[in-house]
């Protein structure tokens, strides 16, 4: 019976994860697909920079809460101990299912974001007390540089040292997923590498509506 419920919440992790927040918004409040304007992405970032911060804080803090509340399923489950190994696994596995559900949303063509602020709700419902130094880390980075992408990639390499050797982590899966998720932000954060290296990545800012530039575009 609960490899069925397991099944269940997985799914509907994904689902919370697939809502677009900032899809629905844009077309909601102000008609347009934000896909279409700024760097043609599906994330916070995108959404302060052509929606303006009223807009962007609501799709932060509502793609953060997708992954807060994705991971906190488990809680219909009533099989496993609290904080166990088995625990903290299918914890993972739910967050992993919300932050696939972001990058690839069922409900607009699977087509999302980066899944940085889900990834951050995860976090928050596993690790807490990592995550709040994870958020220290980003808003000062971000603060001295002006650079969300470079802000993100700096926080997300906290992580894995952060629960490895500040908090002493044993529990194998979350060790590696810690990693895994650090190596990932290389990943998905290679085009602003390389805008980094070419100084020529956006600072952060709030500018004008403008449609999207098919050669320089901003990802988180």
């Amino acid at each position: 019976m609960h490899v069925v419920v397991n099944i269940i919440i997985t799914i509907v992790a994904y689902l919370i994860g697939s809502i677009p927040t900032s899809v629905w918004i844009s077309r909601a409040f102000f008609n347009i697909d934000i896909r279409e304007y700024g760097s043609g992405n599906a994330g916070a970032t995108n959404t302060f920079r052509v929606l303006g911060i009223k807009a962007g804080m609501v799709v932060f803090v509502v793609d953060i809460l997708k992954g807060f509340l994705a991971v906190n399923l488990i809680y219909f489950t009533k099989y496993y101990i609290p904080h166990s190994g088995d625990f903290i696994n299918i914890q993972l596995l739910l967050g992993i299912a919300a932050m696939l559900g972001h990058i690839f949303p069922v409900y607009v063509g699977f087509k999302g974001g980066k899944g940085v602020a889900t990834l951050f709700g995860v976090i928050c419902a596993i690790s807490f007390y990592p995550s709040l130094i994870m958020a220290g880390v980003f808003f000062i980075t971000l603060i001295l540089t002006r650079y969300v992408s470079l802000s993100s990639m700096i926080s997300g390499f906290s992580f894995p040292v952060l629960i490895i050797v500040i908090f002493k982590e044993t529990t194998p899966t979350l060790v590696i997923f810690s990693l895994i998720m650090a190596v990932l932000m290389l990943f998905t954060h290679q085009k602003n590498i390389e805008r980094l290296v070419r100084k020529e990545e956006k600072k952060a800012n709030l500018p004008k509506l403008k449609k999207k530039n098919k050669q320089v575009k901003e990802v988180i």
